[in-house]
């Protein structure tokens, strides 16, 4: 059975991984996050959910074919009438990021809350794609003439080419960008990437407060799915180090030296290293 004919609760990390881009269910896998932290998550009534909701916002389009018209729609359905909003309170709560949260506080965060425009979009026949925008996860679709990028935690704002190109100026060392330059920040981006941007979310709010078990299960999975990422190593291997497993921190940490020699912070990674050999070892 392929991962996009697999029933939801049934899909796994090793299925996940081992799929090209283009086969990855990405509510599947975002649920299959979920269920990282909630085990006996029903991943399958969350995507009845989503199903619900597309079926309700189909039925009240009926024939109208124009794609902002039924993108207005959607947003109006989410955001207003269904009271989905941006977690302005709590931006980094983790309860922001795990989709079936999402869906029963009606909080979120950019990327969260795009994965769910994205998922009824889909449904709706709409070619809704997301954004690995600097900074804030944004969505686009192509209109005639040319695209349509909306800010999922504004409630579905459109946003034009100078606002885009203000946004990103603080994440690109100040600099001003051209407009092929914007056309290349707002590349669709793959839903192994966005789930990778998931967990680093996920992996930096743990790290933030200190919960090295979770930290590092994010981590792990990010290793895992994008093997390339020698960064994700080095963090793991930290995060291990500060829950005291020192060989499993060495394992990490030497490998990350190893893949990546020239690394800026090679020679404090080396130091941690040294260190780790002379702490005590932690019986597990």
């Amino acid at each position: 059975m392929s991962a996009m004919n697999m029933h939801p609760d049934d899909l796994q990390w090793e299925h996940l991984i081992q799929l090209p881009d283009e086969h990855i269910p990405l509510l599947s896998a975002v649920l299959l996050i979920a269920r990282d932290e909630y085990p006996d998550l029903d991943a399958g009534h969350y995507e009845t959910q989503i199903a619900h909701h597309a079926q309700t916002l189909a039925v009240r389009l009926g024939d109208q074919a124009e794609p902002r018209a039924r993108l207005a729609e959607l947003n109006r359905y989410l955001f207003q009438e269904q009271g989905f909003a941006g977690n302005q309170q709590d931006f980094y709560d983790p309860r922001n990021s795990y989709l079936n949260d999402v869906l029963d506080r009606r909080l979120g965060i950019p990327i969260s809350l795009g994965i769910l425009q994205m998922e009824l979009a889909r449904r709706l026949g709409l070619d809704l794609a997301g954004v690995s925008f600097p900074g804030h996860f944004l969505v686009r679709m192509p209109v005639e003439g040319g695209l349509l990028v909306i800010d999922p935690y504004h409630q579905g704002r459109s946003l034009d080419a100078e606002e885009l190109k203000l946004r990103a100026r603080p994440h690109l060392g100040g600099n001003d960008i051209d407009d092929q330059q914007l056309l290349d920040i707002l590349a669709p981006a793959g839903h192994r990437s966005i789930l990778a941007r998931m967990l680093r979310n996920l992996k930096a709010v743990y790290a933030e407060r200190e919960a090295w078990d979770k930290a590092v299960r994010c981590a792990d999975r990010l290793v895992r799915l994008d093997p390339t990422q020698p960064e994700e190593l080095r963090d793991r291997g930290l995060y291990y180090l500060n829950m005291g497993h020192r060989l499993a921190a060495q394992r990490d940490l030497g490998t990350y030296l190893r893949l990546h020699p020239q690394a800026e912070d090679g020679d404090s990674v080396r130091e941690l290293l040294i260190d780790a050999g002379a702490t005590p070892m932690r019986l597990n």
